[in-house]
């Protein structure tokens, strides 16, 4: 059996869940275990490292992720799920290291417990990319790929794009 893909997970809307007695929204457990269970996705290793909204990581919390990443062995295959709001900072903080691993950033646009999110979606892509994907640092969302060093959150179109 190959090598397992680390499933590291870091909060963000991906993982939000509505309290409806509240009235409000939280980031909860990480969602990617459930959604690579009923896919019966195998060979997967799901580590949980934050539970946070992304725009609220601090620096600190961004070097742990980064530092996350670089203990796992060379040549492995990685999906980060993070929050989109600073997706971008982290994948290039990562990037900045160059690790001797695939690393997938993804996540979502929309809570991953409503029906229409994205997750299930991306959590699928990111995996395929980084099963397929040379060594390097990428984010997967929405059906596209890009390379840590040439990707931006455009806010206004709710869509990540390349920058040159």
């Amino acid at each position: 059996m190959s090598s397992p893909v680390y499933i590291l997970c870091a909060g963000g809307t991906i993982d939000t869940e509505y309290s409806g007695a509240a009235g409000t929204y939280r980031v909860g457990p990480p969602i990617a275990p459930a959604v690579l269970r009923r896919a019966r996705v195998e060979n997967c290793e799901i580590r949980p490292l934050l539970q946070k909204d992304s725009s609220h990581i601090t620096e600190e919390e961004r070097t742990q992720l980064v530092e996350a990443v670089l203990s796992l062995p060379d040549d492995s295959r990685a999906v980060l799920t993070h929050g989109t709001d600073t997706m971008a900072e982290t994948a290039r903080a990562i990037a900045a290291h160059k690790p001797r691993i695939t690393v997938v950033l993804t996540g979502a646009f929309l809570p991953g417990s409503t029906r229409d999110s994205d997750a299930e979606f991306n959590v699928g892509f990111a995996l395929g990319a980084a099963r397929a994907l040379p060594r390097g640092v990428y984010i997967a969302m929405n059906g596209d790929i890009f390379p840590a060093e040439r990707v931006r959150k455009n806010r206004d179109a709710g869509r990540f794009e390349r920058t040159d």
